[in-house]
């Protein structure tokens, strides 16, 4: 069964960076690679409903941070039977963002803590409900939040197809999130955490962090 290893972070943190430099120190070990990213916006109706809130096209949803994470989950629950066959076919499945950022994003549009009663929510309804698989390690890509904002400003100015949705716009929300992250990491929520500081470039030697990926 390969190991289920999943990338979190807030939004311009270098999640898609980091994963494809994982991916290579992975196969420099000779290691079978799979990588899913959520939401999956272009193969779930849940996701696309998703983007469309996050965009302002589906009236007042994204109000609802209950109603949200629904979409959210049932995205991933759409998806359980592809991540378990990939599981049985690749060495590491690796996902950029799952179950912890839904609790993560939540629990700050509430302005809860790790501790508070959402992100048990989000456990009960992901994990215990809807039967999502838990990740063997969870790897948080902590940066500055002023520098994760500044990515997805160049970012929506460089890709017209990339412009900023309801939550990269609010800049209290990222903040809160990033505390909410460090509060589940710290409290190993779900599964092991391991804490990246900085910048992709900067978190160490990746071949170090496939070791850890693979042995656990």
């Amino acid at each position: 069964m390969g190991r289920l290893v999943v990338v979190e972070g807030l939004d311009g943190a270098g999640k898609r960076t980091l994963a494809e430099g994982l991916v290579a120190a992975l196969a420099e070990r000779g290691a079978k690679v799979a990588q899913m990213a959520f939401p999956r916006y272009d193969a779930d109706v849940h996701a696309e409903l998703v983007r469309d809130a996050l965009y302002g096209r589906l009236g007042d949803l994204a109000d609802s941070v209950h109603g949200m994470a629904v979409l959210f989950a049932l995205d991933r629950r759409d998806a359980v039977d592809q991540l378990r066959a990939l599981r049985c076919h690749y060495d590491v499945v690796l996902l950029d963002r799952y179950v912890a950022s839904n609790a993560a994003y939540g629990a700050a549009r509430l302005h809860q803590d790790a501790h508070g009663s959402f992100v048990d929510w989000v456990r009960g309804l992901e994990v215990d409900r809807f039967g999502v698989p838990v990740p063997d390690i969870q790897l948080l890509l902590r940066v500055p939040t002023s520098v994760a904002a500044a990515r997805v400003e160049h970012r929506a100015q460089a890709e017209s197809a990339r412009r900023k949705d309801l939550y990269e716009t609010d800049h209290g929300l990222q903040a809160r999130c990033a505390a909410v992250y460090d509060g589940l990491a710290a409290g190993g929520w779900l599964a092991p955490w391991s804490v990246l500081e900085g910048a992709p470039a900067g978190v160490g030697p990746l071949s170090d962090l496939a070791v850890q990926v693979l042995d656990g």
